[in-house]
């Protein structure tokens, strides 16, 4: 195994990926892997373009190629999908395909265990944005019946709940009464004022202001038989 397969092996690699594939040097090239993933209802992103840099080493496929990972220049930022960030996770899945498949040709196996572990973190990472809005939702949706359930009745709660019942409506009872005393002397007093002539006699004030009127009669009379004099 040496150059002549690495060759081989790059003729295959142009004959698949006709578009994707871009080469750097004799021994280098970058593959564009398209992704396909499913948006979610609130994101509308373009699905994202990861790019795997490969170079042979001189004892490939015997041993491991050099790999890196990127993406390309002026991507927009995907919202379940970081390079910078993900980087090491990505080439970590590909730590056991490398193993499985050293001294053969590798270079399309690890293009499909990229594409298959990049959308899989896409997914995941979906799911687990769904999962928490499904909390967040139910949480919500039981704080909103908490509301017109209300607590919970206990013996306890319902004495004193009816304490609390019984002493308001004694106090709305004393204060309604308060309020009929309070009217009915406002209203004798008002009455008073008013009485008839009859009603002066009948309650024995007639004759309180007869006597009254006359000792003052008196005094006038007394008054005048000085003058005459």
């Amino acid at each position: 195994m040496g150059v002549e397969d690495q060759k081989e092996e790059r003729e295959i690699l142009d004959s698949i990926y006709p578009e994707e594939i871009t080469d750097i040097s004799e021994s280098e090239f970058r593959i564009a892997i398209q992704l396909e993933v499913t948006n979610d209802e609130e994101d509308d992103s373009e699905a994202p373009t990861i790019i795997l840099n490969v170079r042979f080493t001189p004892n490939y496929p015997d041993e491991a190629p050099d790999l890196d990972i990127t993406q390309p220049p002026n991507a927009p930022k995907h919202p379940y999908l970081d390079i910078h960030e993900d980087k090491t996770v990505l080439l970590s899945s590909l730590s056991e395909t490398i193993t499985d498949n050293l001294g053969m040709q590798m270079i399309f196996t690890l293009v499909t265990t990229l594409k298959d572990s990049a959308e899989l973190l896409i997914s995941e990472r979906q799911g687990a944005k769904a999962a928490l809005a499904a909390v967040e939702a139910q949480k919500a949706e039981e704080e909103e019946n908490r509301k017109f359930q209300g607590e919970a009745v206990t013996r306890e709660s319902f004495l004193k709940w009816r304490e609390e019942f019984r002493q308001e409506l004694a106090e709305e009872e004393q204060r309604k009464k308060e309020e009929a005393e309070a009217e009915e002397k406002k209203k004798g007093k008002k009455e008073e004022r008013k009485l008839t002539g009859r009603q002066l006699w009948e309650r024995g004030l007639v004759g309180k202001v007869d006597e009254e009127e006359g000792e003052d009669a008196l005094e006038g009379i007394e008054s005048l038989k000085i003058e005459a004099a």
